[in-house]
């Protein structure tokens, strides 16, 4: 069977990663094409993934770079449809929920390919989210959908899908991160901040709703620099976030900004860490896993079995409530939680028996 495997941004990668992993393990009759979109093009965003999990180079890659949704998207589309005109796969596989993702999906179905879309069903509810409409539009019209929760699949069965249609497979991120949690490496700015293990934060944020408002983004954080409690709070920055940054007078002396980090030494972090702050979903996941506390400056969560079985929980981006989160970490009352149902790195090989029971 051939077919074309779709990756723009920084999770898509650790997500498709799983797939090789899987192919190269059991092995089988599909012929995969790698279309990289460019919708990540910074090398700590895009380039290293390839070389840290080891993907193979992309057979295209489209170089559409930033814009706006509109403008992404609309590139995206065009380049793509220009590699399917010459030649067509007999099926497109999506991953996850960004521009790439619905763009790719809506150029297949009009040209007629089957489409299959990896982490299908998942639902915030939340629709002033760019990727919660990508969600929607993708699993309207996707032909098949591999799900990361059975919560997920029963989102697409009272959406109407067929239950021959879906896959629960569990979740493809921590296929990635149990293969190479042998490999994470320390980061340089272990030594430069003096680091220990559980003495230290790591918080990402890159939301409009919590960055690109300047009010906003002081007051979270001059609360985390004051509940964080003298610890050091690493905040590796987002390109989206370091203009916003740079206009910033307040005073944060525990919150130390880094450049990106690479997908190893982030999660050599996370795992080491105290905590985890952040507004991004797949690191819930991670920090779920690793049963790492985790507080989201998110008002809802396409993930809830990180917070109904994991250990992340929602703040919002309210001082008030971020404070109340910490003191709990601080005084040791965070819950404990469990690993969700199929997270255990073996995601990629239901995923290709599942493809293999396929007939298109």
């Amino acid at each position: 069977m051939k077919i074309d495997l779709i990756a723009g941004a920084r999770p898509n990668f650790v997500k498709i990663a799983a797939l090789y992993y899987a192919y190269r393990s059991i092995g089988n009759n599909f012929d995969f094409r790698l279309i990289h979109t460019g919708q990540h093009y910074d090398e700590k965003l895009s380039g290293i993934f390839f070389k840290e999990l080891g993907i193979p180079k992309p057979d295209f890659n489209l170089e559409v770079g930033s814009g706006s949704h509109a403008e992404q998207t609309a590139a995206i589309m065009i380049g793509y449809e220009q590699i399917l005109k010459k030649s067509k796969p007999e099926l497109v596989i999506v991953v996850g929920d960004v521009n790439s993702t619905m763009a790719c999906s809506i150029v297949a179905k009009k040209l007629n390919i089957k489409v299959a879309h990896i982490e299908a069903g998942i639902r915030s509810g939340d629709n002033t989210m760019p990727e919660e409409i990508n969600r929607i539009v993708t699993d309207s019209i996707s032909d098949y959908f591999f799900t990361t929760t059975r919560n997920a699949s029963n989102n697409l069965l009272k959406s109407g899908k067929n239950e021959n249609q879906i896959y629960f497979v569990g979740n493809t991120m921590i296929d990635t991160l149990v293969k190479n949690r042998k490999n994470f490496k320390r980061p340089e700015c272990w030594n430069t901040f003096k680091l220990n293990e559980r003495e230290y934060f790591i918080m990402t944020l890159h939301r409009p709703n919590n960055v690109d408002e300047e009010k906003t983004f002081k007051n979270i954080l001059a609360e985390i620099n004051y509940s964080s409690k003298g610890l050091p709070v690493i905040f590796p920055v987002h390109p989206r976030t370091e203009a916003v940054i740079k206009t910033l007078t307040s005073e944060v002396k525990n919150i130390r900004f880094i450049s990106p980090l690479s997908y190893l030494e982030f999660n050599y972090l996370v795992e080491r860490s105290k905590a985890v702050i952040t507004d991004s979903g797949g690191i819930t996941e991670e920090a779920t896993f690793f049963k790492v506390p985790c507080i989201t400056l998110r008002e809802s969560t396409e993930r809830p079995e990180t917070v109904r079985e994991g250990t992340n929980e929602l703040a919002g981006n309210d001082p008030d409530k971020i404070s109340k989160y910490f003191e709990r970490i601080s005084t040791g009352q965070w819950k404990i939680g469990k690993v969700p149902e199929y997270w255990d790195g073996k995601t990629g090989e239901r995923i290709l028996q599942g493809l293999a029971g396929i007939k298109l």
